[in-house]
């Protein structure tokens, strides 16, 4: 099981959006793509955003997006 939820992956990422305006990630497929981008990243030699002991990329990139050290942005940015 995923921890955190894709659900709290969805509600860290879109809390800097501000009321009345388009939510940043608005599906799971989103959130799976921003992650997965990042652990190809991480694969290919960039160094983690967070401690990292043990953990496999897409942990990390995972928890990277929870802690808020990466950003998802939208198409228009």
């Amino acid at each position: 099981m995923l921890h955190p939820s894709y659900t709290d992956l969805m509600a860290v990422v879109n809390s800097d959006v501000e009321e009345g305006e388009h939510p940043v990630v608005q599906s799971r497929y989103s959130i799976v793509m921003a992650t997965s981008k990042r652990a190809r990243q991480i694969i290919a030699g960039d160094e983690p955003l967070v401690e990292a002991a043990d953990k496999k990329p897409l942990s990390i990139a995972v928890e990277e997006l929870y802690n808020g050290k990466v950003k998802i942005v939208g198409d228009d940015e």
